[in-house]
């Protein structure tokens, strides 16, 4: 599931290929769950509107129109933003997957593409896939919020150890329920809240209200780290994340203990555990985390 990290790659990424053009015309799927404004809305309300800005909000990308209006953007569980001619294994449905003996090739459109928009330049348009239609798109009034985006908490790149103390004193849930709270830090998911546990020596699993000032600062610092690790190397491509021009991340390469269940530490060499917590699998070391 596209987190922090891969959103904000796409928001670098797309933001110099968008911003300054105007919107020509806009194709959509048939009405879903994946539209949160019907689909014949989109396409006329969009025609002719300057792209402004790409911003993010946790796990939200906004882009900015005309007017003070925005389209909200969400990638879900498996979606897939990217322009137009991108050329990845992973924007091919796994039954023409099947068939090729090469690695890749470029498509514009099938059936999980439910999204497109293209410019009054007659460049490269920009593409939104999504196989299982988690995703959501949503155009907002000028003015205009989104419940999603009023429940967030302070964005994870700027989390500091106060604001983790303040927020674990008195909670019983286990200190990684808390980081993937998204009205405590809104960007954190599963991958990156296991990492940054393991970094800053702290098993998921213990409750919140047991980890010290100190504890919480180290593991602020770990969470920051993580998160601008994986922007710096393209975010984690482990199931359907490419970045918007086809490319992998590389982050799943660097990982410490997320889905490394049965595999040897690198630090101490332990076997790395899993368990469930509310549902989410966890993965730490038994001995590098108290």
């Amino acid at each position: 599931m596209p987190e922090l990290p891969e959103v904000e790659v796409c928001r670098r990424l797309l933001a110099p290929k968008l911003v300054g053009r105007r919107i020509a015309s806009v194709r959509c799927g048939p009405p879903s769950y994946f539209f949160l404004t019907p689909p014949r809305r989109l396409e006329q309300s969009l025609v002719g509107e300057p792209v402004t800005a790409l911003e993010r909000q946790g796990k939200y990308l906004l882009m900015a129109l005309g007017e003070g209006r925005r389209l909200l953007l969400h990638l879900g569980m498996t979606g897939q933003l990217y322009i137009a001619g991108a050329r990845s294994p992973r924007l091919i449905r796994r039954v023409e997957r099947e068939r090729l003996a090469q690695g890749s090739a470029a498509v514009e459109s099938d059936p999980h593409t439910h999204l497109m928009l293209e410019f009054e330049d007659g460049g490269p348009g920009l593409r939104f896939r999504d196989v299982r239609k988690f995703g959501k798109v949503r155009l907002l009034a000028a003015g205009e919020s989104d419940s999603r985006l009023d429940k967030l908490g302070r964005d994870a790149l700027s989390v500091d150890g106060e604001l983790l103390f303040a927020a674990s004193r008195g909670r019983k849930v286990p200190i990684k329920t808390l980081l993937l709270d998204q009205g405590v830090l809104a960007g954190v998911g599963n991958i990156y809240a296991d990492e940054a546990l393991f970094l800053a020596g702290i098993r998921p699993t213990r409750p919140a209200r047991r980890v010290t000032r100190e504890q919480c600062a180290r593991l602020a610092e770990q969470v920051r780290r993580v998160l601008e690790r994986s922007i710096e190397t393209g975010g984690s491509s482990i199931s359907d994340y490419i970045a918007p021009d086809g490319n992998d991340g590389q982050f799943q390469n660097e990982r410490r203990v997320y889905a490394r269940e049965g595999e040897a530490c690198g630090t101490c060499a332990s076997v790395i555990k899993r368990i469930v917590i509310a549902t989410r699998s966890s993965h730490y070391c038994p001995r590098c985390q108290r």
